[in-house]
């Protein structure tokens, strides 16, 4: 079960220290007068509930040595403490996917193991045991963003292009975090409908074809290849297809990853 805390010099051994030898505690330096600190806090009272973890919260105005003893400059100012240290942190009112990504390197949640097993039973070939898992969650958790997109994924390559459509729709242009990604992944339903499409008849088709299977198979780097080589050859090409083809896989990616960083360099050099 997991909770939320308010935390003080009196309490903050028992309360933090110890209790993260049983489970990850995330500490919360905030201040009744701190903006960024009230938006936060609802964020981080919901991931509590669905990493796990103890949420300890220190108000820095009541507690200045414990803010001093943590090197507290800025709030608010969160702390992820696990056997006793502080594995992780980071500063400020951080987006609630950002929040995620970096609790995801120390807690996995219940439906993180499960996308996990449902991703092992289609490497092992047992795809209806994955789709029951995806099903399972969907029902469980079907608000849950990064479940409809995996679940999308999943659909797209088993050619049920309705039930990923359908998906993929509910995932509106305010759910700015992961907006991008849906539609990124709205395009995979794109290459899928090329990938199995009839004999190419120009040499530029049978690039867009094999390019597009290539996604499919999770080979960016050649699919990225190709669609660069149809860039250099005809930007008209499927009304600048191509370019569009790239972009959809640097949203899949996400702009962090090497090979986004790589192709959009290229891009642009091919493009002007």
């Amino acid at each position: 079960m997991s909770y939320s805390i308010d935390v003080n010099e009196d309490n903050f051994e028992e309360a933090v220290i110890e209790k993260s030898y049983e489970k990850p505690v995330v500490i919360d330096f905030w201040a009744q007068w701190c903006g960024p600190c009230q938006i936060l806090k609802p964020i981080l009272e919901k991931l509590a509930q669905e990493y796990g973890f103890v949420l300890a919260k220190v108000n820095v105005d009541e507690n200045q040595n414990l803010a001093h003893q943590f090197g507290v400059q800025g709030i608010p100012d969160v702390k992820i403490m696990i056997n006793g240290k502080v594995v992780d942190e980071f500063v400020g009112a951080l987006p609630e996917s950002k929040i995620r990504e970096i609790l995801s390197k120390h807690i996995k949640t219940d439906v993180d193991k499960l996308l996990e097993e449902a991703k092992i039973e289609v490497l092992n070939g047992n795809r209806e045991k994955a789709e029951e898992i995806f099903r399972y969650l969907l029902d469980k958790h079907p608000q849950n963003k990064k479940v409809i997109l995996e679940a999308a994924k999943f659909f797209i390559n088993e050619n049920k292009l309705d039930i990923a459509q359908k998906l993929i729709d509910e995932i509106k242009e305010y759910d700015r975090e992961y907006f991008n990604e849906a539609q990124a992944i709205k395009e995979l339903i794109t290459f899928k409908k090329v990938c199995e499409s009839s004999q190419p008849e120009t040499e530029l088709d049978k690039l867009f074809k094999e390019a597009s299977c290539a996604v499919l198979e999770g080979d960016y780097k050649k699919a990225l290849d190709l669609f660069l080589k149809i860039v250099q050859t005809d930007r008209k090409y499927r009304d600048d297809g191509a370019r569009k083809a790239m972009i959809a896989i640097f949203n899949l990616l996400g702009e962090n990853d090497p090979l986004t960083k790589e192709y959009r360099k290229k891009l642009a050099m091919a493009l002007y």
